[in-house]
């Protein structure tokens, strides 16, 4: 878990538990803005297991009740009854659809998305071939049919937070026989989300 604290005019802490495929973006905006705020991150892969999604994402925010800790969360829809778990403890999250979303904004994802674009991360690529055969598993014929009947390229989105994972971009995109295509993103949007996220959530009722 990394901290980061507010100067010179300490606001409230929070903690931000959510998922873990963009935390070098999320540290280096909190780095940046000063902001007091924890972090709490998720395994990134959890979206494509919703009941332990449901399951990790709940015990962390009651461990970090029960330290008497307020919490903002760091997640899209990434589960049908993600507003009833933040109503149940009593949080916010981030708004946006997904994570692609919060980088991207909603414009500039749809662009893409009605184009045929999958969109992949530095954290997915790194994962890709043992994230992709443990969720749909290991026949390469019927995974490629998966990918090929809703997306027509590989979108690799690139921040200034990257280091170079051009080898397994290309792999990834060789392993859903999809062309791969890049596009550089600044954090500007990122930032915007979080800010709004933050300032709602203490502004908020404890």
């Amino acid at each position: 878990m990394k901290t980061f604290t507010l100067n010179p005019e300490p606001q409230p802490a929070l903690t931000l538990v959510g998922c873990g495929i963009l935390r070098k973006e999320v540290d280096r905006l909190i780095e940046k803005n000063h902001w007091n705020v924890h972090t709490h991150y998720l395994n990134s892969a959890l979206h494509n297991y919703l009941n332990r999604l449901s399951t990790e994402l709940n015990q962390a925010l009651e461990e970090r009740e029960k330290l008497g800790e307020k919490t903002v969360v760091f997640y899209g829809s990434c589960h049908p009854l993600m507003e009833n778990y933040l109503e149940g403890h009593h949080t916010c999250r981030t708004q946006g659809q997904n994570c692609i979303v919060m980088l991207l904004g909603y414009e500039r994802f749809m662009q893409e998305l009605e184009q045929g674009a999958y969109f992949l991360l530095e954290d997915w690529a790194l994962t890709w071939e043992p994230m992709i055969t443990a969720c749909f598993g290991n026949n390469n014929a019927v995974v490629r049919e998966i990918f090929h009947s809703s997306h027509k390229y590989i979108l690799a989105l690139r921040t200034p937070c990257n280091s170079d994972f051009t080898s397994a971009a290309e792999a990834a995109a060789r392993f859903v026989d999809l062309p791969l295509r890049w596009q550089d993103v600044d954090l500007s949007h990122l930032e915007l989300v979080l800010t709004d996220a933050i300032q709602r959530r203490l502004a908020a009722e404890p």
